[in-house]
């Protein structure tokens, strides 16, 4: 008899021993993270013992109270809003279980229920892939439920539910970040995020997600594949045309072509709707043409080109050169100046040999002996000095040449540096030529108006006389 009340008694004090609260705390945490159990408790029991254990909170499973678990269970006792948090670090699949907020007290410990679920920090099964091109931009679309419409919104690189909201490149809180623009459609129920000027680094894995007040995070997934932006240069000259190929998007031949000029492809301006100066052409399944009919130097720049498909759109750099009219002004100058140097040559010349037209240039104290004596072409004096001022006037002169012809080669040299192309454009040589010929017919004519005694003279008869 007494044996059996003495059970009885044993078996009470168990039960009565596990007082469990109304309240039930979810914890939520991802393998590998921590995951903070805050216990709220009445007030009065500030200086009451509190622990963690799990079910069904014998000895050896209050986990507070143990050295094996000292590193792993962390706790905290704020007295002053009457909340017990026990900090579990190093997460684990198998740590998602009941638990149970222990208060100590003389008789019963008074218990409220815990439960903790641990994800997998990683998403998802399913992943949208997306592509573009480099300086291009995507818009990457985020569906949610009609539970999430008044959450926050955000997306972050990377693959980690964890560290996602924290880490977000941008959150509907503010709309704009740099290159992020975010938008919400709260009637289809998805945000866009757009991401413009793309660059290779922006390749790689986001997450879209919405908050929860509690339980985990709404995410989905997202693979982006940014591709290498093919471009070239190549330069025209004013006032001509130039080609440009542009890629097609390789199936239909009736699809869109665009030829736009801008420093970036999604705010550059189209051109093709200058039908008259801007000419498509050469359509096959891969590649056309356009033709700019006439260059000018404002069509200088960066252009776009290609079909309606994003991915198939080219760079393209564009140099616009001077005409070769500073060319030929040069030469013609160069010409001219070569023509009118050997016209005054010929007239120093022309003066130099001629007896009768010396006194004009001859010394003022020889002139009175030369005009005081009659003429004689057997004098040796006489003969003596009209050779030596001619001597020492062709030095001079031949000196002067050579100083002219090093100068007209360095300048053709810097004219072909600047327009080797205009240089070997066979157009342009023949104008030349043509206006050289030009030129010289009109020298020939200024000569012979300015010095027609000096043409007709017979260039034996000057020959003999500087002799």
């Amino acid at each position: 008899m007494w044996s059996f009340q003495i059970v009885l008694f044993i078996l009470s004090a168990a039960v009565c021993c596990v007082s469990r609260a109304a309240g039930l705390i979810h914890v939520f945490g991802y393998e590998g993270g921590n995951v903070n159990v805050s216990c709220p408790y009445d007030e009065g029991y500030e200086s009451y013992e509190k622990y963690l254990c799990n079910d069904p909170c014998g000895k050896n499973d209050v986990f507070t109270r143990s050295q094996k678990h000292k590193n792993k269970y962390f706790t905290y006792d704020d007295k002053t809003s009457r909340i017990f948090t026990v900090t579990i670090s190093g997460l684990y699949l198998d740590d998602a279980q009941t638990y149970w907020c222990g208060v100590s007290r003389r008789g019963k410990d008074l218990y409220t229920e815990v439960k903790l679920e641990v994800r997998k920090d990683r998403c998802c099964d399913k992943v949208n892939k997306i592509q573009s091109i480099e300086e291009g931009s995507v818009t990457i679309s985020c569906p949610y439920d009609s539970q999430s419409v008044n959450k926050l919104k955000f997306l972050c690189r990377g693959n980690r539910p964890s560290t996602c909201r924290q880490q977000a490149v941008i959150t509907s809180s503010n709309t704009q970040n740099g290159r992020f623009r975010i938008s919400d459609d709260r009637k289809s129920r998805i945000f866009t995020v757009t991401i413009s000027s793309l660059t290779l680094k922006d390749s790689g894995s986001y997450l879209c997600g919405v908050q929860r007040n509690s339980g985990f995070d709404y995410f989905s997934a997202v693979e982006l594949e940014v591709k290498e932006l093919k471009s070239y240069n190549i330069s025209g000259i004013e006032g001509r045309p130039v080609t440009l190929q542009c890629p097609n998007s390789g199936q239909q031949h009736d699809n869109k072509k665009f030829l736009c000029k801008g420093d970036q492809h999604n705010i550059c301006t189209d051109m093709m709707e200058n039908q008259t100066k801007f000419k498509l052409l050469n359509v096959s399944s891969t590649c056309f043409s356009v033709i700019i009919t006439e260059l000018e130097a404002a069509d200088a720049g960066t252009y776009y080109c290609g079909s309606d498909s994003q991915l198939r759109f080219i760079k393209i750099q564009l140099a616009v050169g001077e005409t070769n009219t500073e060319r030929d002004r040069i030469i013609k100058s160069n010409t001219k100046s070569r023509l009118r140097f050997f016209t005054t040559l010929c007239f120093v010349f022309s003066l130099t040999v001629s007896p009768n037209k010396t006194s004009s240039v001859a010394p003022t104290s020889s002139a009175e002996h030369l005009t005081s004596q009659p003429p004689s072409s057997h004098n040796p004096d006489v003969s003596l000095f009209y050779i030596l001022p001619a001597v020492f006037a062709l030095l001079l002169i031949l000196t002067f040449v050579l100083l002219l012809v090093l100068k007209y080669k360095s300048r053709i040299k810097q004219v072909d540096g600047i327009n080797a192309n205009v240089l070997n454009s066979a157009d342009s040589n023949v104008e030349m030529r043509i206006n050289d010929v030009y030129d010289l017919q009109e020298d020939v004519v200024y000569m012979n108006s300015s010095f027609p005694n000096m043409l007709n003279r017979d260039n034996n008869d000057i020959y003999n006389n500087i002799l």
